[in-house]
């Protein structure tokens, strides 16, 4: 399988980590995969202060983060990978680095779009939020790779954008209030299946729920990302020290392991249970 083009990180470069994540990446693949992971990327700014260089730079350092994982869930087959790249509350950041961030989001959705290794692994890059809140130029960024991409089914790759949990249920709710006023459907119709119908990205079809969560940069918190898809579910959280562009393929793959391990035990105890009654 093709994958996209990334420089080695300086812990793949230790023969003794490149083993570990060798034998960790051979029990992970002999597990059930899981189908959806979703990250929130925290910490670039951070990392460019306790490095000594301009804070900005940490976004463009996280962003090759980004594309590094995208790389790693092609390897390991995961289906689904949610990133939080631009919250709701971001908008609250001052002009310039606002202005820095929607330049480097708009490049890399049109790098996304020309590029030859989504085409060969048939990738499907879908950008879910309130759209309308971004600049044109982005949105038209984010429709082009979306109808570029969209009748490829090997992986999703959804970037949150203008996204805000609450924000996607409230929207979740209007659609559905005006089906029923319209008479498309009835009220006792409306149950879990028909609100997660109506989740992000409002196309075709809805995000599965999330397997794994992670977030970075030391905090332990979900700050409203995907509230519907995770916390519905049985869904793992790992919560990891490292700064966003500090994050490496060992870590990746140790919060895989860590939620593989608690569906096994959470299936184990179902099954006892289901035998005890």
């Amino acid at each position: 399988m093709k994958l996209w083009q990334s420089l080695p990180a300086f812990e793949d470069l230790n023969p003794i980590v490149r083993l570990h994540q060798h034998l960790l990446k051979r029990v992970i693949e002999r597990c059930v995969p899981l189908e959806h992971v979703a990250i929130i990327q925290d910490g670039n700014r951070r990392y460019a202060r306790s490095r000594g260089i301009a804070t900005l730079i940490g976004h463009t350092l996280g962003a090759k983060t980004t594309d590094d994982v995208a790389n790693w869930c092609l390897e390991l087959e995961i289906k689904h990978l949610t990133v939080y790249t631009f919250s709701t509350e971001n908008f609250g950041r001052p002009e310039e680095e606002k202005e820095y961030l929607f330049d480097l989001i708009e490049r890399k959705l049109l790098e996304l779009c020309e590029s030859e290794r989504v085409h060969e692994n048939r990738v499907r890059v879908q950008a879910i939020g309130r759209m309308d809140l971004l600049p044109l130029r982005i949105q038209k960024a984010a429709k082009k790779v979306e109808n570029t991409t969209k009748k490829y089914d090997n992986m999703y790759f959804n970037v949150a954008l203008a996204y805000g949990g609450q924000c996607e249920l409230v929207d979740a709710a209007k659609a559905l209030a005006t089906q029923v006023k319209n008479g498309n459907i009835k009220p006792e119709e409306v149950d879990e299946n028909l609100i997660g119908q109506h989740l992000y990205p409002s196309n075709d079809h809805s995000l599965p729920k999330v397997d794994l969560m992670i977030r970075t940069g030391g905090e332990i918190r979900t700050s409203n990302f995907l509230p519907w898809q995770a916390n519905g579910n049985e869904c793992a959280a790992c919560f990891c020290a490292p700064y966003w562009p500090q994050f490496s393929k060992i870590d990746f793959l140790r919060a895989l392991r860590i939620a593989q391990t608690r569906k096994a035990l959470t299936d184990r105890a179902q099954i006892n249970r289901l035998n005890y009654h």
